[in-house]
């Protein structure tokens, strides 16, 4: 077995042509491998030795299969979310969705949340700990992701505080399953346009029922949003992520619908989430 910072040198250089952090990366993998912390790994480094599932993790990796399937977790908002293919893997960016509940509900938390498409369940479970005197419902179409969520749940100690609800948003009538109103919804539904090449470790590794929503990337809004005022609350407010571009198309929709809409931005300055509350 080899010592571990020649195992990170030679990993680093077997990833290079795949991923824009391969030393990250393999540190990544490494710590998985031996069952630390990465900052663990950083501080022992000279004196660890680099087990043998460690070759295998890299291979997988240099194929582009995402860093958060090989080692089955990813960090959100603090909180540790086990992951698997038949979810998305949550993105730093959607916790602007987060962020943005947090300075609307500042004074008074909301009491009951609603997390459209959950997946992991990652902005629910986030906002439960955020609001401990809310409890909320996980929709989701897939069977598969809502058990994964429902374990993320149970992980985080939240399960007495979620329901979990199996319904498509194509389904006709699907709102009538949704115990609301319901003062905060959250949304993250496929916005990806499918004419979109995505990158090889989402297009090839990540559920495209989760990502593609028509040729424009708005199919999903479509629905979505003239349902709203079905399961929110007077004064709720629904935040709803966006791609980077679709601001403008997705607030045309929510305005023809009569919402009132702002629009919020990223740490990387690209417009992420939309506000909308029903106009009074």
């Amino acid at each position: 077995m080899a010592d571990a910072a020649s195992a990170l040198r030679m990993a680093g250089l077997q990833l290079d042509s795949i991923s824009g952090s391969p030393r990250l990366d393999a540190e990544l993998l490494l710590a998985h491998a031996l069952s630390i912390t990465r900052e663990q790994l950083l501080l022992d480094l000279p004196k660890l030795v680099t087990p043998p599932e460690f070759a295998d993790m890299v291979d997988r990796r240099a194929k582009c299969e995402p860093i958060a399937h090989i080692i089955g977790s990813k960090e959100f908002w603090g909180l540790d979310f086990t992951v698997s293919p038949e979810v998305l893997i949550p993105r730093p960016d959607s916790e602007t969705l987060i962020e943005e509940a947090l300075r609307i509900f500042a004074d008074k938390g909301p009491d009951k949340i609603l997390d459209l498409g959950t997946g992991s369940g990652a902005l629910l479970l986030a906002a439960l700990h955020e609001f401990p005197d809310a409890t909320g419902v996980a929709m989701d179409a897939s069977a598969a992701a809502l058990q994964v969520a429902h374990g993320n749940a149970d992980r985080l100690d939240l399960t007495h505080r979620a329901h979990f609800v199996l319904q498509d948003w194509s389904a006709a009538g699907w709102t009538e399953s949704l115990s609301g109103p319901f003062d905060l919804i959250l949304a993250n539904p496929p916005y990806v346009s499918t004419a979109v090449k995505l990158a090889a470790d989402v297009a090839q590794f990540e559920p495209h029922q989760a990502l593609f929503a028509g040729v424009e990337g708005l199919d999903d809004y479509r629905i979505i949003i003239p349902a709203l005022n079905r399961l929110l609350a007077p004064d709720g407010v629904a935040l709803l992520e966006i791609g980077f571009d679709q601001a403008r198309p997705v607030s045309e929709i929510a305005v023809e619908h009569d919402y009132h809409v702002d629009s919020k931005k990223d740490l990387g300055g690209n417009d992420r989430l939309l506000s909308l509350r029903c106009q009074k």
